[in-house]
């Protein structure tokens, strides 16, 4: 199992979350408010749960990432298109802090469980709302996908190269970046809710479309002020030179970031072509962009003939920033990854499995796993029993009814 943190405090222990997400942004986001000491009860159809359990690669049945995102999760079912199910859901909304939902717009209000409703007996609820396009405007009904959000968001549109297809990263990004914005959401609901002149909870409406779009940096006022459209391209940074990925003798690539006006000087001398590093028109980032494709061409042609290790050992020998492309076997055998405690292991069925922690660390009350995402309704006696005060009996006909 986990090994104990030496300080077991977390800074959001006494904090209930309740859970009614599926998938990935809301469980994103309840798992880091877990690993940071919440308690959070993850709320999940009667049988197979959330549909994530059986996503990607499967270990007897179960996702390995369920393991990681179910993380310090109390799991519990119910059945919430029966009156019985919306009913204790409501009662375990009336005794939480937060509630992260990410359903379609209009879906927790036809089942009785929306904001309004939820205040009058729980003023002080934060309620989380996640979705493809937020609760207002003309698209918020539309379902959301991630894949969909990173379009409009105008992620897709810079990611890739000229006169090619947009390309997708391997990652569901815009969920990701969605629960972030929610955990930011929550956090500042919080700070605002326990001030002596708030006491009450508010909502916090979280669009994966303007997560998204909130990353973009200067593509907007670029456009409005001198009306630049920021374009693909590729490896490289538009407007800022030289950065880039370079193909090693090797096969191998490395990512040169050699932008800093004295960094590129470095770089030129260590690749051989003192000529460039003292030319007046490269002497800064305006005249560099404009001869972009010359300087890229004098470091892939260095960089073509060494290979990467010799290219990253030169680089940090003159303190130019550069890096290899790792894929996860590299980051697991890496010793910075190792040093900094990217890697929690757990136990699972009996077996070892690594997880990755989580950022950022706190000295003082660090985060921590303690234990992986538990089998469907493993809380039910717990959070139902213990924290509702239901019977046995109660939960057996709750059960066999299929509220459970």
């Amino acid at each position: 199992m986990v090994a104990p943190t030496p300080n077991p405090t977390r800074p959001l222990e006494g904090v209930r979350v309740l859970e009614l997400g599926q998938l990935i942004a809301g469980p994103f986001a309840a798992c880091l408010l877990a690993y940071f000491g919440a308690e959070v009860i993850k709320i999940e159809p009667p049988g197979a749960g959330d549909p994530l359990r059986v996503w990607r690669v499967l270990d007897e049945g179960t996702s390995l990432w369920w393991r990681s995102l179910g993380r310090n999760k109390k799991c519990v079912t119910l059945n919430l298109y029966t009156e019985q199910g919306r009913h204790l859901a409501r009662q375990l909304a009336d005794r939480v802090d937060i509630l992260i939902e990410n359903f379609r717009p209009g879906t927790l209000e036809k089942w009785g469980l929306g904001p309004e409703e939820l205040k009058r007996t729980n003023p002080g609820l934060i309620y989380t709302r996640i979705s493809g396009y937020g609760q207002t405007g003309p698209y918020a009904s539309r379902p959301g996908f991630a894949s969909v959000c990173e379009g409009l968001g105008g992620f897709r549109y810079i990611n890739g190269f000229p006169g090619e297809a947009p390309v997708r990263p391997n990652l569901s990004l815009g969920d990701t970046l969605a629960g972030l914005h929610a955990v930011i959401g929550i956090l500042l609901a919080y700070i605002q809710r326990a001030k002596p002149t708030a006491g009450t909870g508010q909502v916090v409406d979280v669009a994966i479309y303007e997560a998204v779009f909130s990353v973009l940096e200067a593509v907007v006022p670029e456009y409005d002020g001198a009306g630049v459209i920021r374009e693909p391209s590729g490896s490289t940074l538009t407007g800022i030179v030289p950065t880039n990925t370079y193909r090693c003798r090797d096969g191998k690539y490395v990512i040169i970031g050699g932008n800093g006006d004295s960094i590129f000087q470095r770089l030129m001398h260590a690749a051989g072509r003192p000529d460039l590093a003292t030319d007046t028109r490269l002497a800064h980032n305006a005249g560099r962009v404009q001869h972009e494709r010359e300087i890229d061409a004098a470091i892939s042609a260095w960089t073509a003939a060494q290979d990467a290790s010799v290219i990253l050992q030169h680089l940090e020998d003159v303190s130019v920033p550069a890096g290899p492309i790792y894929n996860v076997v590299d980051m697991m055998q890496d010793p910075h990854f190792q040093a900094r405690g990217l890697f929690q292991e757990v136990e699972v069925n009996g077996k070892p499995l690594k997880i990755p922690a989580i950022p950022p660390f706190l000295q003082e009350t660090p985060g921590g796993t303690t234990w992986p995402g538990p089998a469907v309704g493993a809380h039910n006696r717990e959070v139902f029993g213990d924290l509702l005060g239901l019977s046995e009996a109660e939960l057996t006909t709750l059960q066999q009814d299929g509220v459970l």
